[in-house]
């Protein structure tokens, strides 16, 4: 690795202390980058790695609102609009009580090679709060949706930066959320995606994200002349994420056998493949409790493993849906021995760097979540399209998209990774595919 790579990570680390999940992206992405920059020297004179792991702006504000009860709360909120080189900041909005500056900006920085791997004009952004939605009322997420966009709103617009929902924002929080800004400045505009149908969403986009990892780790499978049809599968999650995943894997001829929640996980050998059970994923995820062990008291086939996650059960292919750093060296050994041969990445940087060096060590092909995890966003730029032109597209023609947008990410990384380091490493071909188009796109720009 260069000196000029090295030296970057150490001054990310020295500028933004104790933010680890920040410092863990960051030296993921620029470690890759060694080829591109030995190649490019340009692009050390001109400071991109600087410039680009440096947000071009860093908003904190508080949110107060009352509950029920009249009690007043204070949280923290974050918008962290970290490039605009290609297009208008876009990433979503996360509430969770674990949020602070380091998950918003690793979220972020992200954000910025998944939205360019889409070859869609977004740049990359991510915001959120320490605000936690589950146990509250729906009057009381209203009203703190409604103290957040009042803050929020006077740094965003359709052609500035466009959020979107993630973890604790799903479509009742994008309503809450349209409804204030709308409210305040006056004008019908799409500055938020996962809108309502009503109001401007796109059909299609709630089984995007779904959809699209699903549609990757095909490509994946196809590259090393193997099929998706007939495989055993293991995901995590519940929500929204792990729905779209298990309903087109069942789709496309292969068996979701597994879901997971912070309670436990569920072993389905008859497959989480019907509509019933998907709608009782829906149905957990909507209310409020976050688990998932009264999934087995629905299906009396299925069986609830208490306080575990499911890497350690024997499938095919895993793809987690759930959350960052869900697999840590010990569940990485454990899909090793299980004999499976490939990995693809649903949710936002679930796998800890060192896990993924001992998966590809091992012969596990990495789908990194960048490049599989690109198609909720991908929809979302879509969205952004049909509201700008007064147009509305069939799910037909969005999923038609959609299925062209991943088959050419993949290319993309493979591509990269085989130009750069001569072989098929999606991980690292995800990051420089990613980089070379919002590079260029700031040398072009100048100095801003």
């Amino acid at each position: 690795m260069s000196n000029y790579v090295q030296n970057c990570i150490e001054e990310v680390k020295r500028r933004n202390p104790g933010e680890a999940e920040f410092h863990q992206t960051v030296e993921e992405v620029l470690t890759s980058l060694a080829p591109v920059i030995e190649k490019h020297p340009e692009y050390e004179a001109a400071s991109i790695l600087e410039r680009i792991t440096e947000p071009e702006r860093g908003i904190h504000f508080r949110v107060v609102w009352a509950d029920d009860n009249g009690k007043v709360h204070v949280n923290k909120g974050y918008r962290y609009e970290f490039n605009s080189a290609i297009g208008p900041y876009k990433g979503g909005l996360r509430f969770a009580p674990n949020v602070y500056p380091g998950i918003i900006k690793f979220l972020g920085f992200e954000q910025i090679f998944k939205n360019s791997l889409t070859g869609l004009p977004i740049g990359g952004g991510k915001g959120g709060s320490d605000f936690d939605p589950n146990g509250k009322s729906d009057a009381e997420i209203m009203r703190f949706c409604q103290a957040y966009m009042t803050e929020l709103y006077r740094h965003i617009g359709p052609s500035t930066d466009v959020p979107a929902g993630d973890l604790g924002v799903g479509a009742r929080e994008i309503g809450y959320l349209f409804g204030q800004y709308k409210k305040i400045v006056n004008r019908f505009e799409g500055v938020l995606t996962g809108k309502g149908i009503p109001y401007g969403g796109a059909l299609g986009r709630t089984e995007a994200t779904g959809y699209g990892i699903v549609w990757y780790a095909e490509e994946m499978l196809k590259a090393n002349g193997d099929k998706l049809e007939g495989k055993r599968v293991a995901i995590s999650g519940f929500g929204n994420v792990a729905w779209g995943t298990a309903k087109k894997l069942t789709e496309l001829g292969a068996k979701c056998v597994t879901i997971s929640g912070p309670d436990g996980y569920i072993i389905d050998e008859e497959g989480v493949g019907t509509e019933e059970k998907w709608q009782c994923m829906l149905d957990l995820r909507a209310s409020g409790k976050n688990i998932v062990a009264p999934y087995a008291e629905k299906f009396p086939n299925a069986k609830f493993v208490p306080g575990k996650k499911p890497w350690e059960y024997a499938c095919d292919l895993y793809i987690p849906c759930a959350t960052q750093n869900e697999i840590h060296m010990e569940d990485a050994k454990q899909i090793v021995a299980s004999g499976a041969k490939y990995l693809c990445e649903g949710a936002n940087m679930p796998t800890t760097n060192e896990a993924i060096a001992y998966l590809q060590e091992n012969g596990i092909i990495v789908g990194p979540a960048k490049a599989a995890n690109a198609g909720g966003v991908a929809v979302s730029c879509i969205e952004m399209g049909q509201n700008a032109s007064k147009a509305v597209y069939s799910a037909d023609d969005v999923l038609d998209q959609l299925h062209t947008i991943m088959v050419n990410i993949h290319k993309a990384c493979a591509d990269a990774s085989q130009e750069y380091y001569g072989k098929y490493d999606l991980v690292k071909g995800a990051n420089i595919a990613g980089f070379i188009k919002v590079a260029d796109a700031m040398m072009a720009q100048g100095l801003v």
